[in-house]
């Protein structure tokens, strides 16, 4: 098989190069070209009723106060003042129905479908973005979810079924696809090395690159911010939504235009049978001339745990399973089917330049209620076994919501959704051991 190498253009970065890069951005971030002093965070801290984050500061050594200050300085103390209007925030405009693309029609145009795809693949068009910033706390490990081992008779790694799925594509177009992997704050360290200690399971390494999530501040019930540590805020990854602008920040949407890629199939990790940058789905896009593509299944029940694509006010949205009230369950469409029956799988495709334009406009908040580690009164780190404050999210719902169309995709949820989500039960490492089966992975 030959496959397209593509050369790299100025500005690429390789993954050990950036992750140096980060390093040293982080380093300077942190002190070395630190602006603000200790006054002018005391400042800051007075003006949204924070001053509480310098309560150790005189215990801290000169290392722990400058991070401690270059947090200070970057955090946007603004959000947390939006939970006194939590409720509003919650609303919702009018919803109607969005009809998906389903299964026999998919089938009948699959060869075109397919041939547009692939076109656009081999072009270079098409990039993926792995959306990695979690951890497996609730699979009962300390390590990214993504390393997670689903093998029971040899090692079967979370990130080695995506990078397995993601060759499917390479061999089939001749092409590699740029990879682009969103790690965070505690995971990005362990996420590199673990990737690269296994040869990025047989992904070449010169097309993976890594970026940090942004972070945002976790607050009581009051707005007031945590400290983790005496010289450290609470913070935590500022939701799927913020991936695209973290991109950015990164540097990577520049080596996105400069290598030509027009779309971008962001999806998760936990889904380890879904199809990463596959042709027919992106074909589908290209030829109904859509923002947006969203993967999606039939749900296996009204309630099922998944979001739902609509129309918000006239524009494509998701409804959250949450959100999803009795009516809009039940409701029926003009054929008779659930009007509300499609459930997303987190595998989107994104035209770049729709993304590109929604850049400055500022995404809705989501306000979160978690279980959140603190220093009490004390000083003594406490881990609560109840909800005790809220986190700060932007969601890639509403990155949707921003989009001109989408074409929401039927998929056989038994060949493209396997999602892991906790250890035993539904959406577990369990049921999906026995999708992996069904479809000939060896375990």
């Amino acid at each position: 098989m030959r496959i397209r190498q593509g050369m790299y253009r100025r500005g690429c970065i390789m993954p050990d190069r950036f992750c140096r890069y980060k390093g040293a951005r982080r380093s300077v971030q942190m002190g070395l070209n630190m602006s603000m002093n200790l006054e002018q965070a005391r400042e800051k801290l007075e003006h949204y009723g924070q001053q509480h984050l310098l309560r150790y500061y005189e215990e801290l050594s000169e290392e722990q106060k400058e991070g401690l200050l270059a947090q200070i300085e970057a955090a946007d103390m603004s959000v947390p003042q939006a939970c006194k209007n939590r409720e509003a925030l919650a609303q919702k405009g009018v919803i109607t129905p969005l009809a998906s693309m389903q299964l026999p029609e998919i089938e009948a145009n699959r060869e075109s479908f397919t041939a547009t795809g692939l076109e656009a693949i081999r072009a270079g068009k098409v990039g993926a973005v792995l959306l990695a910033g979690g951890m497996g706390t609730r699979l009962g490990s300390d390590d990214p979810k993504g390393m997670y081992n689903v093998g029971l008779t040899r090692e079967l790694y979370i990130f080695e079924c995506l990078v397995n799925n993601l060759m499917e594509v390479v061999r089939l177009s001749g092409t590699w696809l740029q990879l682009f992997v969103m790690t965070s704050d505690k995971n990005h360290e362990a996420t590199v090395r673990f990737l690269k200690e296994h040869d990025y399971f047989g992904y070449r390494a010169e097309y993976v690159h890594f970026f940090m999530q942004e972070m945002a501040a976790a607050t009581d019930y009051e707005g007031k911010i945590y400290l983790e540590e005496k010289g450290k805020l609470s913070t935590s990854p500022n939701g799927n939504g913020g991936w695209f602008i973290s991109l950015k920040k990164a540097g990577l949407l520049d080596f996105v235009q400069q290598q030509g890629i027009e779309w971008l199939n962001v999806f998760a990790v936990d889904n380890v049978l879904q199809r990463i940058a596959d042709p027919c789905f992106v074909g589908a896009v290209i030829q109904r001339d859509c923002g947006v593509g969203a993967k999606v299944v039939r749900k296996n029940a009204p309630d099922e745990k998944v979001g739902v694509v609509c129309l918000e006010d006239g524009r494509p949205s998701i409804v959250e399973y949450y959100e999803l009230t009795e009516e809009l369950m039940t409701a029926r469409d003009e054929s008779g089917d659930p009007a509300y029956y499609f459930g997303v799988i987190l595998n989107y495709l994104f035209r770049v330049s729709e993304l590109v334009e929604i850049l400055e406009k500022k995404l809705p908040l989501h306000i979160v209620e978690k279980k959140i580690p603190y220093l009490n009164e004390e000083g003594v780190q406490v881990k609560p076994e109840e909800p005790n404050g809220y986190k700060y999210e932007n969601l890639v719902l509403d990155m949707i919501h921003q989009m001109k169309n989408c074409l929401p995709f039927e998929v056989v949820r038994e060949k493209e959704f396997a999602p892991i989500k906790n250890k035993t039960g539904i959406d577990s490492v369990e049921s999906a051991r026995e999708l992996l089966k069904q479809n000939g992975v060896e375990l």
